[in-house]
């Protein structure tokens, strides 16, 4: 009979044989679609918000960031498929029921933006809202998932994940610090140009008729 120690040993080959490839590609893909594809995505879209370009220039904005979400859903889906084939779903763990209400969330934000309402009609401004708060709780969601993902992973196989969380803080912090930052440039950039625009007002004196008239003469040749 094997003793417990070679079972335990076996049983870690098997997981590093089959299981850990598939872990670790459900998990890049799932940092591909949230931690990457949809914080440029949101960010792109927010550009499109404050510029006053052509017409042209705030399709490809619009388009942007419909084909990186379009993009990003699919990769999504294809990390739920790979953990559907090949891992555990008891739903045991915080990461597996926060998945769980992560894919829900996500398909109901990707029909919401399929059956928008057109512009200027009169349900636009509360999909508009809703849009945008499952946008945030779609957003947060992925981002609290991929560290417990990171966590389980590292309950599972043992090996350290610490780098990869900094670099995820980062990355994040990063994220954040631009989203932030957008709003704010447009209000440092509008008071450029009202500072580059301010003209010196003429005193009282300079706008008499008088003081004109003596400017012209004074500056005629003798």
């Amino acid at each position: 009979m094997l003793s417990s120690q070679n079972i335990e040993s076996t049983n870690k080959y098997k997981m590093s044989g089959e299981v850990l490839f598939e872990m670790k590609l459900h998990g890049f893909l799932l940092w591909a679609s949230v931690g990457f594809l949809m914080p440029v995505s949101i960010l792109v879209k927010r550009m499109s918000s404050y510029t006053q370009e052509s017409p042209t220039r705030l399709r490809f904005f619009f388009y942007f960031h419909a084909i990186t979400q379009v993009i990003s859903v699919l990769v999504a889906t294809a990390a739920t498929v790979m953990s559907i084939k090949y891992f555990d779903n008891s739903f045991n763990n915080d990461h597996q029921r926060i998945g769980l209400a992560f894919y829900a969330i996500m398909w109901f934000q990707t029909f919401l933006g399929i059956f928008r309402p057109h512009r200027g009609s009169k349900g636009r401004s509360i999909w508009y809202i809703f849009h945008w708060l499952m946008g945030i709780t779609l957003s947060l969601l992925g981002v609290i998932n991929i560290y417990t993902g990171l966590q389980a992973y590292h309950k599972r196989t043992s090996n350290n994940v610490r780098i990869w969380t900094i670099v995820f803080t980062v990355q994040i912090s990063l994220v954040f610090f631009v989203y932030i930052l957008q709003e704010k440039w447009q209000y440092i950039k509008k008071q450029r140009d009202v500072i580059g625009n301010k003209t010196v007002q003429p005193t009282d004196q300079e706008m008499s008729p008088n003081y004109q008239q003596h400017k012209e003469v004074s500056s005629e040749p003798c």
